[in-house]
């Protein structure tokens, strides 16, 4: 009897608390509904530890008083002489102002990287002129050829009396924390610091989800120069999972206006996560700005709007009139994104999508390919790229508007990530990126209805089911 009440205790408690979280996708509610049910201390516990957005009260307070006290990029000296945008996207752009504040600002310019190690020399090069500060944040830095490349640059800097912050996720980059490179550079005089450090995983999971993580990578070297991508500070062969590289990634230099906007951003970062006050950066007045394109940086993560980052995607999807290029690593979409890819395909717009032939998450190949059928029946076009992981994030529409940055297409960017990204109009620089996602292609294969169709019940009943456990997170 005392153990039919607690089991009835537990399932409604744990009920009770799934129904009424907000930002919950119905689908999602339903799958943790049945779990409970099904396994009623297991799924409780599992609900406990990873079914919530939380980073822990007392974080979320730092982190959004960091990023809502900093003053505005737009606040410096000089602002006023940026360029105006044109207004033919203002729509796409206002979407990106509601996320994160930012405003779409001219005046800007930039390189596509040719590839992960002439993007780590460029890099090494800026670090090696700069003559103030260094600002580097990245999910993931290893101690290999690149990430120790990049280590002693910021060592030299350091040691020249340049201002060094170096900010990396305490989970993704474990291992530099771990050893002599990071103690390296503090020894050399850089500030190094860990962001949403894990400390005891058991007292951890009590106040926040271990696995929200800072995933987003930024460089600002001298208030005039910042990157943007999806490459982490490490080697293309990517050592931890040697068997699926190289990892192919796209990085951008840029220069204009835009940097002040990713230097908040890496101010709220750094403060956020225990650094020291670097508000005086962003009121120094503006360099004088040269024409340029339009940009502004988009920022997601536990503590800004909910589901942003899908909302930013499905806006830039039902904008497209001609064409679209997607290329992502994980795509697990939710109801919504799914339906608007099939939808642009449908009213005739040429969408391609690519994604890796062998991921080196197995449940999000899997997932991933239970959305294939649906997508191809709506004439979108799908690659997969077979010469490493494509761990390229990026987004080209209508020949005029890129997207680049850190935030894939799945779940764990969508709601549990920190991500920045940087909306791009301009033709030259759409036609450039456009040009580089054409290039993997030839080292594609197309996936044909037809082979989906064939697929068997086994490999349909795997996709489909592991697709199902994808709401719970």
């Amino acid at each position: 009897m005392v153990f039919m009440a607690v089991h009835i205790l537990v399932v409604a408690v744990a009920a009770a608390h799934i129904l009424l979280r907000p930002h919950r996708q119905p689908e999602s509610r339903a799958a943790w509904l049945v779990l409970v049910l099904t396994l009623p201390y297991l799924g409780a516990l599992a609900y406990l530890l990873v079914g919530q957005t939380n980073v822990g009260r007392k974080r979320v307070e730092r982190l959004r008083a960091a990023f809502l006290g900093l003053p505005r990029p737009q606040d410096a000296p000089g602002w006023h002489a940026v360029p105006r945008t044109p207004d033919r996207h203002e729509a796409l752009f206002a979407v990106g102002r509601s996320i994160s504040g930012y405003l779409p600002v001219g005046g800007n310019s930039a390189r596509l990287m040719e590839d992960s190690n002439a993007a780590i020399d460029a890099m090494v090069k800026d670090i090696d002129a700069a003559g103030d500060h260094v600002h580097l944040l990245f999910y993931i830095w290893l101690a290999d050829r690149n990430g120790t490349k990049v280590a002693e640059a910021v060592q030299r800097a350091a040691r020249r009396g340049v201002a060094c912050r170096v900010l990396v996720d305490d989970l993704g980059s474990r291992d530099l924390v771990r050893g002599p490179l990071w103690r390296d550079m503090a020894a050399a005089g850089a500030e190094v610091r860990r962001a949403l450090v894990i400390g005891n995983p058991l007292l951890r999971a009590l106040t926040g989800r271990i696995d929200l993580r800072n995933h987003r990578k930024i460089a600002v070297i001298d208030n005039r120069i910042t990157y943007c991508g999806s490459q982490n500070c490490a080697d293309p062969e990517f050592l931890p999972k040697r068997k699926f590289a190289p990892w192919v990634d796209v990085l951008m230099r840029f220069e204009g206006p835009v940097v002040r906007q990713n230097q908040h951003l890496f101010a709220s970062d750094w403060m956020g996560n225990g650094g020291g006050d670097i508000s005086d950066l962003l009121r120094r007045p503006m360099e004088a700005v040269k024409p340029g394109f339009t940009a502004q940086v988009i920022a997601t993560g536990p503590t800004f709007r909910n589901s942003a980052m899908p909302e930013m995607f499905e806006s830039l999807i039902y904008a497209a009139k001609r064409s679209l290029f997607i290329t992502t690593p994980y795509y697990v979409p939710d109801a919504a994104m799914q339906a608007a890819l099939c939808a642009c395909a449908n009213r005739g717009v040429d969408t391609t999508l690519v994604f890796p032939a062998r991921n080196d998450d197995f449940a999000v190949a899997a997932a991933s390919r239970s959305y294939y059928s649906d997508l191809l029946h709506a004439g979108v076009k799908i690659f997969e790229y077979e010469a490493g992981l494509l761990h390229a994030k990026t987004l080209t529409m209508d020949g005029e508007i890129t997207l680049i940055g850190s935030a894939n297409m799945d779940r764990r960017s969508f709601d549990l990530n920190y991500e920045n990204n940087i909306l791009v109009e301009d033709a030259d620089l759409t036609a450039t990126l456009r040009a580089r996602q054409e290039t993997y292609l030839t080292q594609c294969l197309r996936i044909l209805p037809e082979e989906v169709g064939s697929w068997g019940i086994g490999r349909r009943l795997w996709n489909n089911a592991l697709a199902i456990v994808g709401p719970l997170l």
